[in-house]
């Protein structure tokens, strides 16, 4: 815990440095410019998504720099402190730390984290092509594409007015906020790690193989167990709230999806513009969320208890 909390308030101080200095740019006191780094700093490294600018970082749509800052800052927030803490001895002891030395979690969510951020920036890229980066050149539309698939699975901070994107997108983003941060992260959402395991999962099957290997090692069945059973209640928890939304508010369903994914993800790009019902689903959308669907289970869960009886087993069509 010390060493979390370490890491963090060292990475939120050296954003503050960082964005409050080159801030000096565009407010006119040293003391606004890093009142404003230091908020945007903590709320990027904490995915938070609030802003007191008024208008999120839409009025650093051209600014590279400070969009780069900030998806470095959502990305260590977002990717998981047992990442960071190994990270973080590979730098202190690099010359004995071998590749083999970084754990299965590390190396599973790292790659899908970052598989998932590429993945994003394709499909922006691809869909509004023709549409929003119709008129923008082709380093705005990559910056607004990288920038929007970041924040999108984590932050809430945004560029650009995401209700501009075509419907494709927009379910596109549902789908990568619904996924979320990685585990044991400022982030919500089912997690990468989840995410990973599931097609795993349908990848060995289609293969023929029992068992689910991956970067030499091979996942243990419990935690298997566990991620469909995130999955499906997680997908159960979601179609309940949009049934819910879709009786008491005037949305359409695509905005309705959007608002639900955003709030199971905390991305935080949802509208002020809801029932008190509506706010009340989003509310508690965004509380298990953030605390995880085992999390949230186990509130409810019952200490376990080994029967000393089996029933004949028998086979069953399924599919």
């Amino acid at each position: 815990m010390k060493q979390i909390l370490g890491i963090i308030v060292l990475i939120e101080f050296i954003g503050t440095i960082i964005l409050g200095t080159y801030f000096l740019n565009y407010f006119e006191t040293w003391q606004e410019a890093y009142l404003q780094g230091l908020f945007a700093a903590v709320s990027a490294t904490t995915n938070a998504g609030f802003d007191i600018t008024g208008s999120s970082l839409i009025p650093f749509a051209n600014d590279y720099f400070v969009q780069i800052i900030n998806i470095i800052l959502l990305t260590l927030g977002a990717i998981g402190f047992p990442v960071l803490l190994e990270l973080k001895d590979y730098l202190k002891h690099k010359k004995i730390y071998q590749r083999s030395h970084f754990s299965l979690y590390t190396k599973l969510t790292t790659v899908t984290f970052f598989s998932l951020m590429l993945f994003g920036t394709l499909v922006i890229l691809l869909f509004e092509w023709n549409h929003f980066f119709a008129d923008k050149s082709w380093h705005e539309s990559i910056f607004y594409a990288f920038f929007q698939s970041s924040t999108t699975r984590n932050g809430g901070l945004a560029t650009m007015d995401v209700s501009a994107f075509s419907n494709p997108t927009l379910l596109a983003l549902c789908f990568l906020m619904f996924i979320g941060a990685s585990p044991s992260s400022v982030g919500g959402g089912i997690r990468t790690t989840t995410f990973a395991v599931i097609l795993l999962v349908i990848y060995s099957f289609s293969k023929g193989q029992k068992d689910i290997k991956v970067f030499r090692r091979e996942l243990d069945p419990e935690d298997i167990r566990k991620s469909v059973v995130v999955t499906f209640l997680a997908i159960m928890i979601c179609f309940i709230a949009l049934v819910i939304l879709s009786a008491t508010e005037s949305f359409t369903l695509m905005q309705l999806m959007f608002e639900i994914s955003s709030a199971f993800g905390t991305t935080g790009l949802i509208t002020p513009e809801l029932s008190s019902i509506g706010k009340m689903v989003v509310i508690a959308l965004m509380f298990i969320g953030r605390i995880g669907i085992l999390s949230f289970i186990f509130i409810f869960h019952h200490k376990d208890h080994e029967v000393n009886y089996h029933y004949p087993k028998e086979r069953i069509i399924v599919g």
